[in-house]
Formats: structure tokens, C-alpha cells, sequence
């Protein structure tokens, strides 16, 4: 790795600030192990912005978010928080904070931006500068190759419905881990649950398609492609550095409970942990899909998508898993009829009790559930925490404190108790001798948050869409001490 270089005080960090706010926010008066993997995580449609610059293609969400009524308010991806030029005074941020890793997905469309296939020199050559800037640094990067931005090009020949779309994304999966050779850590799909039932079954996500046959198509798909992938990847990633590749998935498992009492509810948990925990689950790492999932599709979708040799090829052996974790799931019988993919006549019921802006009900405990099953279900491996926070008002601004002059500061207490009872958890799981390696806090900035536009905020860092100024919340300094105390721990 090229040696870190000192970075100056990035832009938005005032100093009188930054001493006020170290004296509200709290210690978590716990310690990791110092190989413990601090990071910070974002996507590439999420903040790049610059959908039309430098030879880049549409991708599903330009299509998608430009349709009314698709997103809140008509929001789009277009400007986000203008990542693609101020990457490097992000960079400056994440050094400030003192992270270890940072995780960022690439954007399909950038690289491959139309039918021709050609490669886009510049979409590489943005990545290339992106990667080397962590590395000066002292920064691990900690690549994904797919968060959802699918090329339109190829969504208008069938997308994940169709297998081409597989060859494709091996055939850019080949190009892009070759071209970033210094990139050790990668991830194959992120949630693709989301890619293929929000996105094909509800209609929720782009392409925006409500057909359960389709759904369950791009489900099989997407894994299909991540197991093609990890096999080309393991002879061409992170060549330039001749270290070998750590190969994953990130999937957003959570427990699924109810509340309820009635046959009809328990086969509602029982529906939904299928699909949304042990269809993913058992392929990967048992080579097969559950029979009672099986059973669940075969009314709704033609299961001849899946083929001879399929499942040996999604059961590579993976170097780590990552769990994004924000809530478990409650559940409860939905009116009308029996469960189907998409909404599934399954009602989402938690119980009482805080939620976050997004109403996702807020237990660290869950986190510790679904970590306890991964690891007593499929057996110990790698694990990383590749994606947890929450989305609050950011409405409580400190100017100053005990008469003293400062910039303004979101005093986010909200956000910092929900990361610290979550970091709490993990500290357990590592106690309890789980191989938890490391924590991605999501987000690094606030940006476009898909469906729900520009409204729904879960930076540690603030962004002003109108300045695109970055400020850091009082989260911020919470993480950057988290990290502070547990690289001087023992």
C-alpha cells in the first residue's frame, strides 16, 4: 500500500466546532481489536451525480426517476451530492475521520455505457484516480460492483430477467477488477433481494416491473452472475498489488418475526424469511434453494430459469459475507390471498417503540440475531457490517455553546444513540467469538436515498443540496472517537 500522506483539515470542519462538539458527544467505552476494520460506506448513483459526463450511459434510475410520481418530489440521481468532482475533499473527510476502509460501488454505466460494448477509457480513469486517492490516504478500498445502477442499454434487452445479462456483467466484472488491480476487497451484488423483488416484483425500485415471473428471474440471475464472477475475479483482482482477492456478497438479511398468534401469521414469517433471508442464503452457501421457496415461486414464476449446473456455479466459496443491517423485519397475514413474491399479502407489523424517519422500527438486538443465525445456520465465517445507520431530522442545530462562537452543527443525538447501541452489539458478537472483522457506517454523506428522493437524510455528514457545502454532524465526531479510542485500545 502507498504510504498515507498527511491530509489537511477538509473543507466544512471548523475547529471551534469540532472542540465543542467533542465535549457532547460520548465515548462508547468499548474497544475493538485494532485489525478491526472501521469504515464508512456510499454508493455510486446515490452522490456521484454527472450522469452525462465523460462518455457515461443511463442507467435504470435515470429512467426510472424521471418517471412522475416515481420518486418523492420527482427527485433524480442527476446532480446527488456532486461526488464524480468532489471526490477528493470526500476523501479529506474520511482521513479525517480516521477510517480504515472505505466501501463504494462502481457505475456500471460509466464503464460500459451502451449496446457496442465498448469499454469507457474515462469511467475507468475516474475509478483509477478514486482508488489511488484512498490508498494516498492510508484508505483500504472496499469495491462493489453492483448497487442497482444497471445499464439502460441492457435493461431495454431484458435486464436481469434475461441470462445475457449475466455474460454481461461477468464480461464487466473481468474488466473492471483488472482495470483496478491495486482493489483488493470485493463485493459482488449489493442487496440484490431489493434488485429483484423491490425493483421487479413491487415495482418500488427501478426498472420499476410488477410481475412475480420476473422477479424471481432476476433473483436467480443475480446470483447466477455473482458466482460466474467470483470465478473470474479470483484469477485478475487485486493483481497489482499481488495480494489475494477477498471475494464477497452483501445481502440485508434480518430476522423475521410477528406479533400474532394465528397459523396465517406464522406463514407469513415463514414466507418472508424465504425470501427474504434463505433464498439467497442456502444457494450461496448450501448450493440449493429451499423446497418450501420453490414451493412458494412455482405457482407465480417458471422455475425452468434455473438450470443443470447452475447452483454449483452461485456456491463458490466466498472470502466474507457482508450484512447490511438496519432493522428485523415484523410481519403479520396480509388481506386477500395467500402469500406471492412482491408484497406477498404479507403486512409489515412492528410493535411499539422508536423508529427512525424511515419508520423502521430501531433494535440493535436484531443485528445480534442475525449474525447469531448466519454463523449457527451455515457455519463461522468472515463477516463484515457492511451497511448500518439510520435516517432522523437532522433539525437540532447547535451555533455555539456556553457563549462561544461556532458554525452551525446538526446535533444529531438521535443518530449517535441508534450507531452507538448498534456498535454495542458488535463489540458482543466479537466478544462472543464470532469473526465479525469490521463495521461500514451508512452513510458517509447524506444523498439521494432512491424512492424517497432527497427527504430521508443518513449522512454522519451533512450535505446542503442547494451549496452541496459538507458539514459534519455531531455523529461524525462520535464515529471519528469511536474509531480514536479503539485504535489506542489494546
Amino acid at each position: 500500500m502507498t504510504a498515507a500522506q498527511p491530509t489537511p483539515q477538509p473543507a466544512g470542519v471548523d475547529e471551534e466546532s469540532s472542540r465543542l462538539l467533542a465535549r457532547r458527544v460520548p465515548s462508547l467505552d468499548r474497544t475493538f481489536p485494532r485489525d478491526f476494520v472501521w469504515g464508512v460506506a456510499t454508493s455510486s448513483y446515490q452522490i456521484e451525480g454527472a450522469v452525462d459526463e465523460d462518455g457515461r450511459g443511463a442507467s435504470i434510475w435515470d429512467t426510472f426517476s424521471a418517471v412522475p410520481g416515481a420518486t418523492v418530489n420527482g427527485d433524480t440521481g442527476a446532480v446527488a451530492v456532486d461526488h464524480y468532482h468532489r471526490w477528493a475533499e470526500d476523501l479529506d473527510l474520511m482521513a479525517w475521520l480516521g477510517v480504515d476502509a472505505y466501501r463504494f460501488s462502481i457505475a456500471w454505466p460509466r464503464i460500459v455505457p451502451d449496446a457496442s460494448g465498448q469499454v469507457n477509457q474515462a469511467g475507468l480513469d475516474f475509478y483509477r484516480r478514486l482508488v489511488d486517492g484512498m490508498l494516498e490516504r492510508g484508505i483500504e478500498p472496499s469495491a462493489t460492483l453492483y448497487h442497482w445502477d444497471l445499464p439502460q442499454w441492457l435493461q431495454d434487452r431484458g435486464g436481469w430477467a434475461a441470462r445475457s445479462t449475466v455474460d454481461a456483467f461477468v464480461d464487466y466484472a473481468a474488466t473492471v477488477t483488472e482495470a483496478l488491480g491495486t482493489v483488493t476487497m470485493w463485493a459482488t451484488h449489493n442487496e440484490p433481494w431489493c434488485a429483484a423483488f423491490l425493483g421487479h416484483g413491487d415495482g418500488e425500485h427501478a426498472p420499476g416491473i410488477r410481475d412475480d415471473d420476473t422477479a424471481v428471474a432476476a433473483c436467480h440471475h443475480l446470483l447466477l452472475s455473482h458466482g460466474r464472477a467470483i470465478e473470474v475475479m479470483r484469477d485478475v483482482a487485486g493483481h497489482e498489488r499481488d495480494e489475494p482477492a477477498q471475494l464477497g456478497i452483501v445481502l440485508n438479511i434480518a430476522t423475521v418475526t410477528t406479533t400474532g398468534t394465528t397459523a396465517a401469521d406464522h406463514e407469513a414469517v415463514r414466507f418472508v424469511d424465504g425470501g427474504r433471508n434463505r433464498a439467497w442464503l442456502d444457494p450461496l452457501f448450501r448450493g440449493a434453494y429451499p423446497d418450501d421457496v420453490l414451493a412458494d415461486w412455482a405457482p407465480v414464476a417458471d422455475l425452468s430459469v434455473i438450470r443443470d449446473g447452475d447452483l454449483d456455479m452461485i456456491s463458490q466459496p466466498l472470502d466474507w459475507l457482508g450484512i447490511n443491517f438496519y432493522h428485523p423485519l415484523w410481519v403479520a397475514a396480509g388481506e386477500g390471498s395467500a402469500p406471492e413474491p412482491g408484497t406477498m399479502g404479507v403486512a409489515a407489523a412492528p410493535p411499539p417503540g422508536p423508529r427512525t424517519a424511515m419508520d423502521w422500527p430501531i433494535e440493535a438486538s436484531g443485528l445480534a440475531d442475525i449474525v447469531h443465525r448466519v454463523v449457527d445456520d451455515y457455519g463461522s465465517m468472515p463477516i463484515f457490517i457492511t451497511e448500518n445507520g439510520g435516517a432522523f431530522p437532522d433539525n437540532t442545530v447547535v451555533a455555539g455553546l456556553d457563549g462561544a462562537a461556532a458554525a452551525p452543527v446538526i446535533d444529531d443525538q438521535d443518530r449517535i444513540a441508534y450507531l452507538s447501541d448498534h456498535l454495542q452489539v458488535a463489540h458482543d458478537l466479537v466478544a462472543a467469538g464470532i469473526d465479525l472483522r469490521g463495521y461500514f457506517a451508512w452513510s458517509l454523506l447524506d444523498n439521494f436515498e432512491w424512492a424517497w428522493g432527497y427527504g430521508m437524510r443518513f449522512g454522519i455528514v451533512h450535505v446542503d443540496y442547494d451549496t452541496l457545502v459538507r458539514t459534519p454532524k455531531a455523529s461524525a465526531h462520535f464515529f471519528r472517537r469511536v474509531i480514536a479510542d479503539s485504535n489506542s485500545g489494546d
